[in-house]
C-alpha cells in the first residue's frame, strides 16, 4: 500500500530545502554552532539523508511484486508444496520512537499458489523489504508489512517472514544492550496451520552454502 503524502505540494526536491532549515534549528537548539566549518553542511547533508531513509514513503510494493512468472504445470504439479526461500536480505531502517537506526536481515520463503504456480524476481523479494525498511518503522510492523504484500499480490498458498536485527535505539540509550538482538515472525496461509512447513523453513536456513561453487 502506497503511503500518503500529507503535503502533496511537497516535492521531493523541495522537501530537502525545507527539512534544511529546520534542521539547522535542531543543530542550534543542541547548542552546536552550524557556521562552523565541521557543519556548514550538516543542515544539507542531514534533510537529503533523511529524504533517502524514507523514499519508501512514496514507493509502493506492487510496482516491484507485479513481475510475475508462472511456472509450467509438469514443473510445479498441483500437488506441490516446495517452497522458494531468499535469506540474508540484509536492510537498515529508521525506529519511528527515537529515529535512530534499526540493522537487520531478512529472510523470507513463499509457497507458489498450486493451482496459478505464480512466482516474482527473486531480486523483487529484496526490493520489497526496502520498501518498507524505508519508513519510519518498528520491527513487528515491518515483518507483518512485507508477509501482507507478498501474499496479497502473489496469492500463494503461505508466505513466512523473519527479521533478526539490532536496535540502535536499544544501543545507544536506554538500557544500553550492545549484544541485544530481537527477532520477529509472520506468518500467512498454510505457514499458519501446519507447522510442519515452518520446520522445513527453519532446517533450509541452515544449510551452509558451499563458497567453492560461487
Amino acid at each position: 500500500m502506497k503511503v500518503k503524502n500529507n503535503n502533496k505540494a511537497l516535492s521531493n526536491k523541495r522537501r530537502p530545502e525545507v527539512l534544511q532549515k529546520l534542521l539547522y534549528e535542531v543543530l542550534v537548539e543542541l547548542g552546536e554552532s552550524p557556521t562552523r566549518p565541521g557543519l556548514l553542511k550538516t543542515p544539507q547533508r542531514w534533510a537529503e539523508a533523511l529524504v533517502t531513509y524514507t523514499d519508501g514513503m512514496t514507493q509502493d510494493p506492487e510496482d516491484h511484486l507485479n513481475v510475475i512468472f508462472q511456472l509450467e504445470e509438469d514443473d510445479y504439479p498441483s500437488e506441490s508444496d516446495d517452497m522458494v526461500s531468499v535469506d540474508n536480505i540484509q536492510f537498515v531502517s529508521t525506529c519511528e520512537h527515537h529515529m535512530a537506526p534499526i540493522r537487520g536481515v531478512a529472510h523470507i520463503g513463499y509457497i507458489p499458489n498450486s493451482t496459478s504456480r505464480v512466482i516474482t524476481g527473486l531480486s523483487k523479494i529484496a526490493r520489497v523489504v526496502s520498501v518498507f525498511a524505508n519508513r519510519l518503522q518498528v520491527q513487528e510492523q515491518l515483518t507483518h508489512q512485507i508477509a501482507r504484500a507478498i501474499d496479497k499480490h502473489l496469492n500463494p498458498l503461505g508466505v513466512i517472514v523473519v527479521i533478526q536485527a539490532v536496535h540502535y535505539c536499544m544501543i545507544q540509550r536506554g538500557v544500553k544492550q550492545h549484544e541485544t538482538r530481537t527477532l520477529t515472525t509472520a506468518r500467512r496461509g498454510v505457514f499458519q496451520s501446519k507447522g510442519e512447513l515452518e520446520l522445513k523453513f527453519q532446517e533450509y536456513l541452515k544449510l551452509k552454502i558451499n563458497t567453492n561453487l560461487l
